[in-house]
């Protein structure tokens, strides 16, 4: 069953059942920043903050969003440190993965997500965000940076083909 986690983004996209929307997630210690594809896979939207509560709670959270969007598959954010080596968040995100896999049949992958939260934070002062709104979606825009840049690979990938 952990075939369907996928480290390489080629490999994931070649294990996409059908078409369909893709989800992002940024997972944090407190909350899950949730982002969506639109069917052709080309823009991705920020779309909630889930609060994270227990595994069971936040699965069955997603699990309603991913049946509600019709998606195909989903990319986690692999928080890498600076240097390319893989700490203790990344575990957590392996793990998560690996439990999440167990309730949903579609492919997981991941994505290299160093820096997503400041290019989002930087693009919310850019939009001159307050600071209380930016606390509130700064987890599902990083979310979209990350599955943007997964949607700019496979688009990519499709056209070097």
């Amino acid at each position: 069953m952990i075939a369907k986690i996928h480290d390489d983004i080629a490999d994931f996209a070649a294990a996409l059942p059908r078409p369909g929307a893709l989800a992002g997630l940024d997972l944090g210690d407190k909350t899950i920043g949730v982002a969506v594809s639109d069917g052709f896979l080309t823009v991705a939207t920020p779309l909630e903050t889930v609060r994270r509560k227990k595994f069971g709670v936040d699965a069955a959270r997603l699990l309603e969003i991913f049946k509600a969007r019709n998606i195909a598959g989903v990319v986690l954010g692999l928080p890498r440190n600076m240097d390319g080596s893989e700490g203790p968040r990344c575990q957590s995100t392996r793990a998560f993965a690996r439990n999440f896999a167990q309730l949903w049949d579609g492919p997981i992958g991941f994505w290299d997500e160093r820096l997503s939260t400041v290019a989002a934070e930087r693009a919310l002062l850019e939009a001159d965000t307050t600071r209380k709104r930016r606390a509130e979606v700064i987890d599902h825009v990083a979310a979209s940076y990350i599955l943007q840049g997964v949607l700019d690979r496979i688009r990519h990938m499709d056209r070097s083909a």
